[in-house]
């Protein structure tokens, strides 16, 4: 079962973001329907996305294209920077970057952190 959280730092303009577990098609769909709840009522623009993955588990293969929908979705809503954060899981690293080429995401970064 996968988590996603979501919180809005306007003073930083940041958005914050926590995903856990494996994702389900169904917390995919949820996880959309809040973050386009989330950023209907500023300027995402003038925002970074600061993701936090690493509880993130490995995305199973029919799951990618939401995953890539994800990444295009923040790309066309035009944020200043995409930063994903991963731990040192190699496979979710590599999918992630997998993604973001695939996506042609120029403004993304990817760090490695230590689990928490």
């Amino acid at each position: 079962m996968g988590s996603y959280t979501i919180h809005v730092d306007h003073i930083n303009k940041v958005i914050n973001c926590k995903v856990a577990g494996s994702f389900s098609a169904e917390d995919g769909t949820a996880s959309i329907e809040a973050y386009q709840r989330t950023i209907s009522s500023f300027t995402v623009s003038e925002y970074d996305i600061d993701i936090d993955c690493t509880k993130l588990r490995v995305t199973k293969p029919s799951l990618l294209p939401m995953l890539e929908g994800f990444f295009l979705m923040y790309k066309a809503d035009g944020f200043k920077r995409i930063i994903f954060r991963v731990s040192n899981n190699r496979i979710v690293k590599m999918q992630l970057n997998r993604i973001a080429l695939k996506a042609e995401l120029t403004n993304l970064e990817i760090i490695e952190e230590e689990l928490k």
